[in-house]
């Protein structure tokens, strides 16, 4: 059985749970990077006997903008697809629900879903380490069950949590600064998603396109990339009730 693993994942976490869980199901993986703003998902060769995880982080509650307009552009060919939201630990509100519907719109047959939870990408001490190992056997616990499913052909239909009409989207408010430490290299503006980082200096972002995702910060070689103390301090207070208590994966069969 080949895997298609679709993956929006800007700093991480996304594909280090999708890949416990895709391993788990088989050792053929095909991985489409949704980060990749250059790729024509048009032209991504799904056939009906094959198998997608599609995995994304949920960003307010929501599948990410430029992912969602991504996913909408494969040709699932009714290819089957497991489904994966992962979250920083506070809640994964509509998002498995979006990315249900998001699915089915572009042709792939949804036969599971998983929630799992990574470290937080902006308040890293929320969920920090995780995927750790704990999730890695749970996620790979998943997987069997879900492999079992597709080996028995079962259409059994989803009930997913979330809410239709979704949660409004929220703007984008946390825009990584650069510091003295940054050499103009460009890799933060290769990197980046949605292109929202000037071609001529780095330090200039495009306010209407950046999400927040913390990419630029993530791969930047020097560490040369900030969200502002005060800013970072907000998120990590306003996070600390919802964030605290540890959260564990799901599974919807």
């Amino acid at each position: 059985m080949r895997i298609c693993e679709i993956i929006f994942s800007p700093t991480g976490g996304t594909k280090k749970a999708a890949d416990m869980l895709s391993q788990g199901l088989s050792d053929e993986i095909l991985t489409v990077d949704l980060t990749n703003s250059q790729t024509d998902f048009k032209q991504i060769p799904l056939a009906p006997e094959d198998t997608a995880v599609i995995a994304v982080p949920s960003y307010g509650g929501r599948v990410p903008a430029p992912a969602r307009d991504r996913i909408l552009k494969l040709k699932g060919n009714h290819a089957k697809a497991v489904l994966l939201c992962v979250y920083g630990n506070r809640a994964y509100d509509d998002t498995l629900a979006e990315l249900s519907d998001l699915a089915e719109q572009s042709e792939f047959r949804v036969v599971a879903a998983v929630a799992a939870v990574a470290e937080h990408s902006i308040a890293r001490r929320y969920a920090a380490g995780r995927p750790d190992a704990k999730d890695q056997e749970t996620l790979r616990n998943f997987a069997q069950q879900i492999r079992k499913k597709l080996v028995m052909g079962s259409s059994q239909p989803l009930s997913l949590p979330g809410n239709r009409p979704y949660r409004k989207s929220g703007g984008a408010s946390l825009i990584p600064k650069i510091t003295k430490a940054c050499t103009q290299c460009g890799l933060c503006r290769e990197k980046c998603p949605v292109q929202a980082i000037s071609a001529r200096n780095t330090g200039i972002v495009n306010p209407r396109k950046c999400i927040s995702c913390m990419r630029c910060v993530s791969v930047c070689p020097r560490s040369a990339r900030k969200v502002s103390a005060a800013k970072l301090l907000a998120v990590n207070l306003a996070l600390q009730s919802a964030c605290s208590r540890r959260k564990e994966c799901e599974l919807f069969l």
